[in-house]
């Protein structure tokens, strides 16, 4: 039988959606397919020496994305989309795959289609067209300072508006190519393919529906290389994982060191490379640019972070609460659905103050509840592993466009 080609888009927004399509290109039985992954080439340094071809991806600066996101605008522009899918067309043309799979690759609802090639989508399940959505309010610049109940009441009648403005460059996209409507929603927009893999535990999106187009891969493992000692985790008392991740603030870090310091916790920082101004006199305090947070998360008793799906899938496949510091919007609906199942505690970037941290880490530390549900999380995933589905996934959608050929 012959292998398939597949061609995975890593976008360069976050490092997330990087490292998921890594991870999985990885793992894909090479006897059975050929893989090529675009990436970025700012995010080289995670893709030396791999035993396929990889492409730099042309990619809008994650500075950029960074700025769209804190402001609140779209997170592309129509030039922006019109620019990718020139990029994305080069390579599909010089690669001639049998399927794409993409990661938050939003102009691969146009180009993938514009060639007719099945197209996988990884995404998020708090972002499923199906599911009700009541949109919580991001951390903005002026959130800092205004009446917050007030304000998200407000956000509530107006974030209608302000999500179809945020899909109307990829409407303006597509019609340009003469593709369909996706009724302006931003859910749609964000996951539009013809087939969506959800990143996410099943377990606390039970209100997401299941069909031939959309299914869960479960979290996606990743971890840096990391070649220092790790014996330090097998200390005595309690340890506490902070990471804010690629988009997270550091001064978050620099206000929750010293509340965990107090609680006698032995706390372990990664800074994703960002400057830190801490100054801690505690040994049992240590910072670290990059850590392989799964083998962290295993030692762990708490894990502090941004909110994000990638820290906190780590932290709660290991059977580990969270403590999640929202800022944006994913943010936010990932944690709404840890936090409901009992899995975690939330508090608003804006409102990190040293009390607020202070009687969320007591409680999620104190009350065995949190630990339970955590851990019946990690129980609650299958052994079939992510690219064990994702191959099973490929051959449908191969077999399912072979069939409508004839």
């Amino acid at each position: 039988m012959e292998k398939l080609k597949v061609l995975f888009f890593a976008e360069g927004a976050t490092l997330a959606h990087v490292v998921r399509p890594l991870v999985l290109a990885k793992g894909l039985d090479p006897t059975n397919f050929d893989v090529v992954l675009c990436r970025p080439k700012s995010f080289s340094k995670f893709t030396s020496g791999l035993s396929f071809p990889v492409h730099d991806l042309e990619c809008q600066d994650s500075d950029v994305f960074a700025h769209r996101l804190d402001r609140g605008s779209p997170l592309y522009d129509f030039p922006t989309l019109c620019h990718y899918v020139d990029a994305d067309l080069a390579l599909i043309d010089s690669e001639k795959p049998d399927i794409i799979v993409g990661d938050f690759r939003l102009s691969l609802s146009v180009s993938a289609r514009l060639r007719s090639i099945p197209y996988i989508a990884i995404c998020d399940a708090y972002w499923s067209p199906e599911r009700a959505l009541s949109p919580p309010l991001p951390v903005l610049g002026f959130t800092r300072y205004a009446p917050i109940t007030l304000t998200e009441f407000l956000f509530r009648h107006i974030a209608p508006l302000v999500f179809r403005l945020h899909a109307q460059p990829l409407e303006h996209l597509r019609a340009k190519f003469g593709l369909p409507t996706l009724g302006h929603d931003l859910r749609r927009s964000y996951t539009d393919a013809d087939l969506r893999l959800f990143a996410n535990f099943p377990t606390i999106f039970p209100d997401v529906t299941l069909d031939g187009n959309a299914d869960f891969i479960g979290p996606i493992p990743w971890s840096p290389d990391f070649d220092g000692d790790l014996e330090f985790l097998a200390g005595e008392g309690p340890l506490t994982y902070v990471s804010m991740g690629s988009s997270g603030n550091p001064q978050i870090i620099e206000s929750i060191v010293p509340v965990l310091e107090d609680y006698g916790s032995r706390i372990v920082i990664a800074t994703a490379g960002k400057p830190l101004s801490l100054k801690s006199k505690n040994t049992t305090t240590q910072v670290f640019d990059y850590l392989p947070g799964s083998v962290v998360c295993q030692h762990a008793s708490l894990v502090v972070c941004n909110g994000g799906s990638p820290t906190t899938n780590q932290a709660l496949t290991s059977g580990v609460p969270v403590l999640g510091i929202a800022q944006n919007m994913d943010q936010f609906l990932n944690m709404e659905a840890i936090v409901a199942f009992g899995a975690g505690s939330m508090i608003r970037a804006d409102r990190a103050k040293p009390f607020r941290l202070r009687q969320a880490i007591e409680s999620l530390t104190s009350d065995p509840r949190y630990a339970h549900q955590a851990q019946a999380l990690a129980d609650s995933l299958g052994h079939e592993s992510v690219s064990s589905k994702l191959a099973r996934h490929i051959k449908a959608q191969c077999n399912r466009r072979s069939v409508s050929d004839i």
